[in-house]
């Protein structure tokens, strides 16, 4: 990691730590005794069947958690439910320690702080890298201020900043269609990163990287790690040693509920984990 991109995650993770408050709809979000996200006994089913059944989670702040999971295991229902996309039958689902997002709108949702990648990439590919994160920034979208907006200093240095953060600050000028599936999901991330959520939900953000992209979104996260609170679903136990370096929670999904947590060599080592997703 470069100096320059070690002093910026440092004053970064320094502006976070002071922010304790977001606003929505004049209503704030405050971060009490370290706790992101508060999910408790969460139910959802589905035509008879219960892709939730009273699931429980908590995410510190700063913290970067993996959640692992065979198919089926209720991963991305859990993540519809945060955003909004789902409502559940029973439960409660709180950002920071007191607002709840099961009374918000999923534009609500990403306005008070909480951002959502799944697993395609989904960016402008007509345009450049640069265009893209500047479409991303938190700005005033009305057709007049789009007409007259000019980017101030302070965003252009956020744009640099994100571009050196996501590995593409030689790209700038690219045309995003070109960029190879690994860069295109590094830019989505950085179009995230431009909204300055304090949450962000990562949905098998390597899937179908090569080994050097992998290791790079891997470095990616860990820069983040402390500076936003990122929830990564994922299935390559490679990617989850890389991120977790053997002194991070991981916690195991398995029919909706939550099956086993604890540093990753523990959970492998967990019979009932091996029994239901490890195969061994």
């Amino acid at each position: 990691m470069t100096p320059d991109l070690m002093e910026a995650g440092a004053q970064r993770l320094a502006s976070y730590r002071e922010r304790t408050a977001s606003v929505v709809d004049g209503e704030q979000v405050y971060f009490g005794q370290g706790v992101a996200l508060y999910v408790d006994e969460i139910t959802v089913s589905f035509d008879g069947f219960r892709a939730l059944n009273r699931l429980s989670l908590t995410i510190d702040v700063g913290e970067l958690r993996c959640i692992i999971g065979p198919n089926g295991a209720g991963k991305t229902t859990m993540m519809d439910c945060i955003t909004g996309k789902t409502r559940p039958d029973s439960g409660t689902v709180f950002f920071g320690s007191n607002v709840d997002l099961l009374r918000l709108s999923e534009p609500q949702i990403a306005q008070i702080g909480v951002g959502r990648k799944f697993q395609k990439p989904t960016v402008y590919e007509q345009l450049s890298v640069f265009e893209n994160l500047e479409l991303a920034l938190k700005a005033d979208r009305r057709v007049r201020a789009a007409l007259f907006h000019r980017l101030s200093g302070e965003q252009l240095a956020r744009i640099e900043e994100v571009l050196l953060l996501i590995h593409l600050k030689d790209a700038a000028q690219r045309t995003a269609g070109l960029l190879s599936h690994g860069q295109k999901q590094w830019l989505e991330i950085g179009m995230l990163l431009m909204q300055d959520p304090k949450l962000l939900l990562l949905d098998e953000p390597v899937a179908g990287m090569t080994d050097e992209e992998t290791e790079r979104t891997a470095e990616l996260f860990l820069t983040l790690e402390g500076q936003h609170s990122l929830v990564v679903v994922e299935h390559d136990m490679k990617f989850v040693d890389q991120l977790t370096q053997g002194r991070k929670k991981v916690t195991v999904l398995h029919e909706g509920s939550v099956l086993a947590e604890g540093l990753l060599s523990e959970v492998q080592a967990n019979e009932k984990v091996v029994e239901v997703y490890l195969g061994r």
